[in-house]
């Protein structure tokens, strides 16, 4: 784990290309909304809700030499978890999770009900749905609650 550290200040566009990148890959087909997509998600936007210290506190960057990949932790909760697309199936994910639940005693996370990738990777590391489902906000789509 010791690639993985607290994000800060400089890490801010890095995490906003994380998350722009990898949400428009998954997330594009399930909300068929381009206009979210590309108009919406913008990674200098990105920059400054994450630039928030009350957000940016509880991120943690993997960074071996690049920020491949961030976790957003609140409490138990893991908020978000996202890999670089360039760099998955290299285990990174799989460190941060690890991370989270070694250093933070994470209990839980929501994930889309439609996203089955991300469903299986976190049942692989001991996360299972326990039946609880909610709208994502704005949305007529569900997320499912994990908990291990």
């Amino acid at each position: 784990m010791s690639n993985i550290r607290k994000a800060e200040a400089k890490d801010l566009s890095r995490i906003a290309e994380i998350l722009v990148f990898a949400k428009r890959i998954k997330y594009r087909a399930i909300f068929n909304n381009d206009d979210y997509s590309f108009n919406e998600l913008q990674v200098v936007k990105l920059v400054e809700k994450y630039g928030n210290p009350k957000i940016l506190d509880n991120i943690w960057v993997y960074d071996d030499g690049i920020v491949k990949g961030m976790i957003h932790i609140e409490g138990k909760e893991i908020v978000e978890l996202y890999v670089d697309y360039f760099f998955w199936s290299q285990g990174i994910g799989a460190k941060l999770i690890e991370f989270a639940r070694e250093k933070h005693d994470v209990r839980f996370l929501w994930v889309l009900e439609k996203n089955v990738d991300a469903i299986k990777f976190y049942e692989a590391h001991g996360f299972k749905a326990n039946g609880k489902r909610q709208l994502e906000e704005g949305t007529p789509e569900y997320a499912i609650m994990m908990e291990r």
